[in-house]
C-alpha cells in the first residue's frame, strides 16, 4: 500500500509516496548506519537521476543485493 510520508530535505518540505516496507526499510537503514533518515534520504536525492520515490526503492534493493552477494 503506497503512503505518503512528509520530510524537510535541504531545508524544504517535501512529501514522498512510498510503500510501507520500502519506508520502514529505509528507517531500519538509516538506523543500521547511525545517520537520521532524513539525512539517508538526502544521500538518494543527491545522487539521483529520476524520481526519489523510485530512487528510494532502487536505493534499499541495492543495498540489500550488496548483502546477499557479501554471504558466503
Amino acid at each position: 500500500m503506497l503512503k505518503k510520508h512528509s520530510v524537510k530535505l535541504w531545508g524544504h518540505s517535501t512529501s514522498i509516496t512510498i510503500e510501507d516496507i520500502f519506508w520502514h526499510t529505509l528507517k531500519d537503514i538509516a538506523e543500521k548506519r547511525d545517520i537520521p533518515l532524513k539525512n539517508l534520504i538526502e544521500e538518494i536525492d543527491e545522487a539521483r537521476t529520476g524520481n526519489l520515490s523510485s530512487a528510494l526503492r532502487v536505493y534499499v534493493c541495492h543495498y540489500y543485493q550488496a548483502l546477499v552477494k557479501s554471504c558466503p
